[in-house]
């Protein structure tokens, strides 16, 4: 099969730096040789693997399913830092067209329908069973339509060989996991030697292949023959080990000293010749020059050259001076850069180019650079998909008479450019002195982290919510499908009763779970109406209001990977407390299909109908609209993701789907206001709370009068802290768009709280239940130092489905009234209608609403002649 790739497979392998971590199969090193990596991209590991992509870009050809980020922008930042190709779902490709064959769809499973979502970039079909019965039909129908860039993933513990067997068959490039191939035969493992010379041909009787191995710069130093063992044990020791045609294995350098560090293995496009490339000690030619096809050339020769005068160079001599007079060496490339610019001729040209080129190379090889580094910056840059301005600076375009702005105002600053957190950075919060900047200015610096645009989002979503409308059960399994990946699922709901089998807990899980319950009920119990309201508003005229229950109400309670049992509850207790008769929760199983125990414990003891398994917009799709399976109902309440949200919105607008939402909601965030009586530890803790829900969340801590040495106590706490959570990449994440702002009184604290009005705001003051009286708008306050947030998510008995980015200033958390409407109620006497008749038709009148005039007129005339 001829291919692109440098080897006819990829290598899965775990999260950075669980790469060559592993126990067994493939080592880093080993994988590293091979080149070729295929990641699975989770929100969670997300920074980790960005990180490690701007580290190694160019050392590996990396491959990535990207199916489970949300952002855009996350995709979109890989692809730009080097990513060769990422799998997005087929409804995202949209999104994506301008990034061409950097980005292709992938489904699941070996079904031949899957097949239809192949875009000339080609497809990847994951957990591919060869065992399954539609396997025949989907390899016939693969090899007809002969996809390019076609790529196969199998499911855990498939027989490799038979799967690799099968890739061919299709022409597909089969995705490896590390763990379950190695350099050498072992039992239970596939040894990639043996996949390579099943690969490669030979045309020799022997079967050996020829072997080109080159430098890092691909400049050829010879010409070898390698063989199954010689490839194996070159993986192994990862030098160069060849094989003699007369006498076996042949270690490079073993007897002269001039050793070779394996670098990279790859085969040629049509699978007949291998490449190494290796770095060189000494020579590789026995003659007295560097490779067999003759000396070094070009800047790899002026790098050799370089090296070796700044080692021998005399002190004091231009040449060393060269290397460690920085003023000195600026200087001559600036001359050099100007005497290319002014060159006339082709020939000046090329001369006054390699003047610059010579000393370019000597600040390089000065700073301890060498030109493969180069080469890999170069490398790194050809695949960029993000575009920096390409305007020449403010003091060189001034000195051609260039304009930076035809206004010939400053240009604007660049964007910044992301650097890389390395592991020990500190954690640290912006900080911000009020007093200082604007409000203006200070609102900019407490902009929430931006989200997905919304056109994006909804060209996402409208064709899953279409779909489902439309066909139903098998629009919502089949998305449980893919995006789920529990292909086992025959059925999108589960009824109740729930069996016992699937309620299975620790003891102590469920003592937590029945705490948790009692309190949000006795506090949400405490929210009803005693009696209905009753005013006469004149005399005869009575006005009531009365309180009755949403009939059928949807939860949505994300899931998955998770276990959150405490949004079930908090959305489930006061529903039953309202006496909801229909409560339908809806949450995304696990990939094989299950839910989590705690999910259904909690659908038992507060009555639920039945359990949607599914998640995302098909899922509210499902609960607006209703299904053959799914009981369409009147409300969607709960937390999701910006799709989940998105679809929220959507189908509230949709006056064919007849129902509400609670309120729009964002990432996760909390407002800290603390004085020189907070504890530092307990600050930084309930900064962390929320700042480990994800990259996009975001906490603010409001400084009252705090000194340099106080504030530094809880950046301390903050930085010590995060350092011991498991999740401290994706506390960076979040800490690097947060801010501490430094005030002089709790007045003005309390007002910037309120205008950035926090879905948590935290009082770590002095007379903290005072300072209560001064909040207007927030979803929960928490008082006190006894009191985290932590206690609002699970226990304490608030709840904790609360408004995010700024939209508490419109809309209240959930609450017992999320459950209930308000029915009015009017009851007049004759009296009663004496009275208020004047003003009722003379509006009406001016309304010219005649009926309604008459309504009340006709009715006078009645109580008159009685």
């Amino acid at each position: 099969m001829e291919s692109t790739l440098p080897l006819p497979f990829l290598i899965s392998v775990n999260v950075p730096p669980g790469l060559g971590g592993e126990r067994e199969g493939l080592n880093r090193e080993e994988v590293s040789c091979l080149g070729t990596v295929f990641f699975t991209v989770k929100p969670q590991t997300y920074e980790k693997i960005f990180r490690f992509l701007g580290r190694h870009n160019t050392e590996f050809q990396p491959f990535f399913d990207v199916t489970q980020l949300e952002s855009r922008d996350d995709v979109v930042s890989l692809i730009d830092a080097g990513a060769r190709k990422v799998f997005v779902r087929p409804e995202q490709l949209p999104d994506f067209a301008e990034f061409g064959s950097r980005v292709a769809p992938v489904v699941s499973g070996a079904n031949p329908a899957q097949l239809a979502s192949a875009t000339e970039h080609g497809l990847l079909v994951s957990d591919f069973d060869t065992t399954a019965a539609e396997t025949a039909r989907f390899v016939e129908e693969a090899k007809a339509k002969k996809i390019a860039s076609f790529f196969v993933k199998p499911v855990a513990g498939a027989d490799l060989e038979k799967f690799i067997g099968v890739a061919a068959q299709v022409g597909a490039i089969p995705i490896l996991p590390s763990t379950d191939v190695t350099s050498k035969e072992q039992a239970g493992k596939l040894a990639v030697p043996k996949i390579l010379a099943a690969s490669w041909k030979s045309d020799r009787a022997d079967g050996l292949i020829p072997t080109v191995v080159v430098d890092e710069h691909d400049t050829a130093l010879g010409l070898v023959y390698s063989s199954e063992e010689s490839v194996g044990e070159a993986l192994r020791t990862q030098t160069g080990v060849y094989q003699s045609r007369k006498r076996g294995l042949w270690y490079k350098g073993a007897s002269s000293g001039d050793t070779q560090e394996l670098v990279r293995i790859s085969l040629d496009c049509d699978n007949d010749a291998l490449k190494f490339v290796v770095r060189q000690k000494g020579r590789f030619c026995h003659l007295e020059q560097s490779g067999c096809f003759g000396d070094l050339k070009g800047i790899k020769k002026l790098e050799q050259t370089l090296v070796s005068r700044k080692r021998s160079a005399p002190q004091g001599s231009y040449t060393a001076r060269l290397f460690s007079d920085e003023k000195l060496l600026r200087a001559k490339i600036m001359e050099e850069a100007e005497e290319l610019c002014d060159a006339k001729t082709a020939e000046e040209v090329a001369f006054e180019a390699a003047d610059l080129i010579y000393f370019a190379m000597a600040r390089v090889v000065a700073a301890g650079v060498s030109l493969a580094d180069v080469e890999k910056s170069l490398d790194a840059k050809s695949f960029k998909v993000k575009r920096r301005q390409g305007d020449a600076k403010g003091r060189w375009a001034e000195k051609e008479g260039i304009k930076t702005e035809t206004n010939g105002a400053a240009p604007p600053a660049p964007a910044p450019v992301k650097e890389e957190p390395k592991k020990d950075e500190r954690i640290l919060m912006k900080v911000l002195d009020a007093g200082e900047v604007t409000t203006q200015e200070l609102d900019a610096a407490l902009k929430r982290p931006s989200q997905k645009s919304a056109d994006a989002i909804m060209k996402i979503i409208v064709p899953i919510i279409d779909d489902v409308r439309k066909n139903g059960d098998k629009a919502l399994l089949s998305y449980t499908h893919k995006f789920e990946r529990a292909t086992s699922l025959t059925s999108p709901v589960l009824k109740a009763p729930f069996p016992e089998s699937m309620m299975q807990l620790p003891a102590e899980t469920i003592r937590a779970i029945d705490v948790s319950f009692e309190n949000i009920k006795k506090f949400h119990a405490a929210q009803k109406d005693e009696k209905p309201l009753q005013v006469e508003t004149m005399p005869g005229v009575v006005c009531s209001r009365f309180s009755r229950p949403i009939e059928a109400v949807g939860l949505y309670v994300p899931g998955g990977t998770a276990v959150l049992p405490s949004t079930a509850l908090m959305l489930g207790v006061p529903a039953m407390v309202a006496g909801c008769q229909k409560i339908v929760i809806a949450s995304p199983p696990r990939s094989d299909g299950s839910i989590t125990p705690e999910i259904v414990y909690v659908a038992h003891k507060v009555g639920a109908e039945s359990i949607v398994l599914a998640g995302g917009a098909q899922a509210v799709a499902a609960m607006a609209y209703g299904t053959e399976s799914v009981t369409k109902v009147d409300k969607i309440l709960g937390p999701g993701n910006q799709f989940v949200t998105a679809a929220k919105m959507y189908v509230s607008n949709d006056t064919n789907a007849g129902v509400g939402i609670d309120m729009p909601a964002g990432p996760s965030e909390v407002l800290v206001v603390a004085d020189k009586d907070a504890n530092p530890a307990f600050v930084a803790s309930d900064l962390l709370s929320q700042a480990e829900h994800g990259v996009d969340s975001q906490v603010i801590l409001i400084a009252i009068d705090l000194t340099d040495a106080q504030l530094a106590a809880i950046e301390d706490e903050v930085h010590n802290q995060a350092m011991a959570l498991p999740r401290v990449d994706i506390v960076r994440g979040s800490i690097a768009h947060s801010l501490t702002v430094k005030v002089k009184t709790v007045e003005e604290a309390m007002e910037i709280s309120n205008r950035y009005a926090p879905e948590h705001l935290i009082l770590q003051i002095k007379d903290a239940e005072k300072a209560v009286e001064k909040v207007m708008n927030a979803g929960s306050v928490f008082i006190g130092e006894w009191t985290p947030e932590s206690v609002g998510d699970y226990s304490a008995g608030v709840n904790h489905s609360l408004p995010t980015y700024g939209f508490a200033k419109q809309y209240s958390g959930v609450n017992l009234a999320s459950f209930v409407k308000h029915i009015t109620s009017s009851n007049l006497t004759a009296e009663g209608l004496r009275n208020v008749a004047g003003a009722v038709m003379q509006l009406a009148k001016v309304e010219e609403l005649e009926a309604h005039r008459r309504a009340v007129e006709i009715r006078l005339e009645h109580m008159n002649k009685a």
